[in-house]
């Protein structure tokens, strides 16, 4: 364990969650840098080379977080974050001080950032899910959203605070910078407790008390380790034995769709098209140049943390299923209406899809960004946890390399405001999934979770099992 002191409920929350901030802020930074780059290298007429160098993060983190969630249920969540702040801070660095020309260099090296990126991404919900108390795990889970919103934000205020630089400086600093955060995230998770249940899953039941006792009160400790003890010796056989196939066709797969479908969604509802993009969609509506218009990816920042903080507020409150409800809708509506007024009213003002732009942003801010996040963190069963926490991280960022590589080119070909409509009834897809797929997690402690999907799996198995007779008869 990380330490043995009392350790405060809020410092284990906030360093437990400050992951997220790296994440946030690689996904913003290209937005502001890439321009630079672009002209220092002489890449504006190398869109295949810009591309690779885009969503070379993105490629990295597929693996990155299919093999944190591995290694996570081996030797636990707190060291595999430790692992993956060294590797950001060591990608950050490198990314920086790339030879002049070294498009190959930077790709690789972007790619291995991209294996701590998607590390973050599926350890913090898995740590933060394990730590919260059931009444509070949708707030404490999604303060790893505002801290992904922070990075981001923070990002476009780097970016646009150093636009004044040469450019071969600029967008090296812009870069290089990242690896700030990645040591204060270190030194953080130096302090910071192992998972009780990650520790109860591996016998240190003195270690997992421990830690109990830091974040519960006195007299819920023993009731949570027993609970938590029953499951755990439920899943141990089991867990010798998971692989992929008896992930997705044992008692587990009702819960594992769920979670991995949400996770998938998320990205193919297009909300990184708007985070990559956002200045040359801006361009291409208002004929602007992408340059001076670096103040919008900020515009776009500070909704996401305005609506992250919504979300700390209204997360317990509301049923998980009826705010992806609404996000959803809200959001796949926001998409489509551009393209209906723009077959209506050929002559529309060019920034009406920026209008309805930022309301997805909004919607999206505090339905479906956080809450993702907090679902994948709770959703899997403790003997897959790790495993399906990871795959589906990596459907998550399946989904944002193809939206990164695939926008540009669909935009070429189409007009944009038919582009987001795709997305828009993607989004409405979603929400279809949310109905029918997902069950609510809200209030309930992990195990409660995973008893109700091997009950509802226990269901639809009894009616193919009646289908079938029918169909025989």
């Amino acid at each position: 364990m990380g330490n043995s002191k009392k350790i405060s409920r809020d410092f284990i929350y906030f360093f437990g969650s400050f992951g997220g901030i790296l994440f946030g802020y690689d996904i913003g930074v290209m937005t502001g840098a890439l321009p630079f780059l672009q002209s220092d290298w002489n890449l504006q007429n190398s869109a295949g080379v810009v591309g690779m160098i885009t969503s070379a993060v993105m490629f990295g983190a597929i693996f990155g977080g299919a093999l944190a969630g591995k290694w996570s249920d081996k030797i636990g969540r707190r060291k595999m974050i430790l692992i993956s702040a060294l590797i950001f801070a060591a990608g950050s660095l490198l990314s920086g001080v790339v030879p002049n020309n070294g498009q190959y260099y930077l790709i690789a090296v972007r790619i291995f950032l991209g294996l701590a990126v998607g590390a973050s991404s599926a350890l913090v919900p898995a740590y933060m899910s394990e730590i919260a108390p059931a009444n509070l795990r949708g707030r404490l889970t999604g303060i790893n959203q505002t801290m992904i919103c922070t990075g981001m934000l923070l990002s476009y205020v780097v970016d646009f605070l150093l636009k004044g630089l040469p450019e071969q400086f600029a967008w090296r600093l812009m870069l290089g910078l990242a690896a700030v955060p990645a040591v204060i995230l270190f030194l953080g998770v130096l302090k910071l407790p192992e998972s009780p249940r990650f520790l109860v899953k591996n016998n240190r039941l003195d270690e997992a008390k421990t830690v109990l006792s830091f974040i519960r009160p006195a007299d819920e400790v023993e009731a949570e380790l027993k609970n938590i003890q029953e499951t755990a010796t439920d899943d141990k056989a089991a867990t010798n034995n998971v692989s992929l196939k008896t992930m997705f066709s044992g008692k587990y797969r009702y819960l594992v769709i769920a979670g991995i479908g949400v996770a998938a969604f998320q990205q193919f509802q297009g909300a990184n098209a708007i985070f990559y993009y956002i200045p040359l969609i801006i361009e291409k509506a208002t004929g602007r140049a992408a340059s001076s218009v670096l103040m919008w990816p900020i515009v776009q920042g500070v909704l996401l943390i305005l609506g992250s903080l919504l979300f700390l507020v209204i997360a317990d409150k509301f049923n998980r299923r009826t705010l992806l409800t609404l996000g959803g809708t809200v959001m796949g509506l926001s998409f489509i209406f551009p393209a209906i007024l723009n077959l209506l009213f050929p002559n529309l003002n060019s920034m009406t899809i920026i209008l309805f732009l930022s309301i997805y942003v909004a919607f999206y801010s505090f339905t479906w960004a956080p809450l993702t996040w907090v679902l994948v963190g709770e959703i899997f069963p403790l003997a897959v946890r790790g495993r399906a926490s990871g795959i589906a991280s990596s459907a998550n960022w399946v989904g944002s390399f193809l939206i990164g590589l695939m926008f540009p080119i669909m935009t070429e070909h189409m007009p944009q405001e038919m582009v987001f409509a795709i997305f828009g009834i993607i989004c409405l897809l979603g929400v279809l999934f949310i109905r029918t797929r997902v069950p609510e997690t809200k209030g309930h402690t992990l195990e409660e979770i995973e008893q109700q999907g091997v009950v509802k799996e226990n269901d639809n198995k009894n009616k193919s099992i009646k289908s079938s007779a029918i169909n025989n008869y």
